[in-house]
């Protein structure tokens, strides 16, 4: 079976590492995972993944390699491994706000990049990730769509949008787990013991999901389906808007998304 190496193993690369292995399309033995201190990576040794401290030994023999680093990270990396790389590995790169140029620059130009956006959902085989190339060949997305298939859904993109799914798909999760929290205070402040609470507004969110997602209906139709004349979702929902709900909402996507693109410069 071909090899494949993450290079960072904090939360991402994990979990990448973890939905891979539990997808069964690598063996955890076929997973390479790299940090600075190979002592942190026990829990990774456990789990039956190779670790290593050398990044650029890690990426010899391997198929893929993944770049799952912080941004500012990123270039002493790109620097560290360049000479071990050959023209044929596909490099990964999960990467925020670091183009496909900016890493033909470190790399060389004949470096085959494929960007991708997961979120921490991956560890569950729920990611939504979002892929872009500007030169890759479509044979060679197509490995990197398949890689992440098996861990939740895959939308390829144009490169000008990656820094745009940043906001919305991988700090996205944080932002809806901000609202269910909010929801379960709600609850605690009606009259639920806390525990309850938070599983009720648990239940309630992957349910107003999944009907999205198995109805493909949208939003506002379904939200007409529980609104009734002078009712109380609707003068929930209007007491939530004249607080700035939506906007709130809208104003911290753009913010993540003007963040992300410049973290590589920083």
């Amino acid at each position: 079976m071909a090899r494949i190496t993450i290079i960072g193993s904090g939360n991402i690369g994990f979990s990448l590492a973890k939905g891979m292995a539990q997808a069964g399309i690598y063996t955890p033995e076929d997973i390479t995972l790299t940090r600075r201190s190979v002592q942190s990576l026990t829990q990774e040794s456990a789990a039956g993944f190779s670790v290593s401290a050398d990044n650029a030994a890690a990426v010899l023999g391997a198929e893929i390699v993944v770049l799952a680093i912080l941004p500012q990270q990123a270039k002493l990396v790109m620097e560290e491994i360049r000479a071990a790389l050959k023209p044929e590995q596909i490099i990964v790169s999960v990467i925020s706000g670091v183009s496909c140029a900016d890493m033909r620059a470190v790399l060389g130009e004949q470096t085959i990049i494929v960007r991708a956006m997961p979120n921490t959902a991956i560890a569950i085989g729920q990611s939504m990730t979002c892929i872009t190339t500007d030169r890759a060949t479509n044979d060679e997305v197509a490995v990197v769509e398949k890689l992440f298939n098996t861990v939740g859904s895959v939308v390829v993109i144009q490169e000008e949008l990656m820094t745009a799914a940043t906001a919305l798909c991988a700090c996205g999760i944080a932002f809806f787990l901000r609202s269910i929290r909010a929801a379960s205070q709600g609850g605690v402040e009606i009259g639920f013991h806390a525990h309850d609470a938070l599983k009720m507004a648990v239940q309630t969110a992957k349910g107003a999901a999944d009907l999205l997602l198995q109805m493909q209906s949208h939003p506002e139709s379904e939200i007409d389906k529980v609104t009734s004349p002078k009712g109380c979702t609707i003068a929930g929902l209007n007491e939530m808007e004249h607080h700035g709900f939506s906007s709130a909402f809208i104003k911290g996507i753009k913010l993540s998304a003007q963040k992300a693109g410049g973290l590589y410069d920083e």
